[in-house]
């Protein structure tokens, strides 16, 4: 298979039949040795985590499919820490899409001084680019248009998705007793539709239970029970 992209947290591989195969790590994003889902560095290794996100990524892609909401998900080989996936296209060098249901980490290090760590928020939606040596910055929808790298419809489309993706994926935590406070997404092309791809996974999710923070093999644990 050609290698056709290294990430921090899974490699990406071109099948045969056209589509790519994501190969999930046992790496995790984070700073000093602790995890950070937001962190645009690769922060620790966690033995297993790859294959437990994995199975955490199905289960989500399972219920949004289920919902109806179109992915770029075909199928998984658990075993071989493997998902087959359909070749959809990033947006410019990829963005990252955060979901913040409640204020805390990068969004309180820039906004501390008019809200509290825990605040809630509704469901609200921040764009990054991709790029750690700018330490993925924030953008506008009309900087997105700017650099050509979506359309304003598009945009308005990923808002509208991520908030009902992020919406269902809260709601199924909250029936396990966890707390989303926060989610990294991504989305892609595939010919006109704008679609989810990459992984729902722990690794990507700021969850607390019982006013605590989740570690990632505790929340998959808790998520796959």
């Amino acid at each position: 298979m050609e290698k056709i992209y290294q990430g921090k947290t899974k490699d990406v591989y071109k099948l045969d039949n056209g589509n790519f195969q994501l190969v999930f790590k046992d790496d995790v994003t984070g700073e000093n040795g602790v995890f950070d889902p937001g962190a645009n560095t690769v922060g620790l290794s966690i033995e297993g985590i790859g294959k437990e996100n994995l199975k955490t990524s199905v289960y989500f892609f399972e219920i949004l499919k289920k919902a109806g909401v179109k992915t770029h998900y075909v199928s998984a080989d658990v075993d071989a820490s493997t998902m087959e996936v359909l070749p959809a296209k990033v947006f410019g060098k990829g963005l990252e899409i955060i979901c913040r249901f409640k204020a805390t980490g990068s969004f309180i290090r820039r906004y501390g001084n008019y809200i509290e760590d825990g605040t809630p928020l509704d469901a609200y939606v921040e764009v990054t680019c991709k790029d750690d040596g700018r330490g993925d910055p924030l953008i506008t929808k009309e900087g997105l248009q700017a650099l050509n790298i979506m359309t304003a419809a598009q945009f308005d489309a990923i808002v509208a998705e991520t908030k009902q993706i992020c919406t269902v994926i809260k709601d199924t935590l909250a029936q396990k007793g966890l707390d989303l406070y926060d989610i990294k997404l991504e989305f892609g092309y595939y010919g006109d539709e704008v679609i989810l791809i990459d992984e729902i996974a722990s690794g990507n999710m700021r969850v607390y239970k019982d006013g605590k923070i989740v570690d990632p093999i505790d929340l998959t644990k808790m998520i796959l029970a």
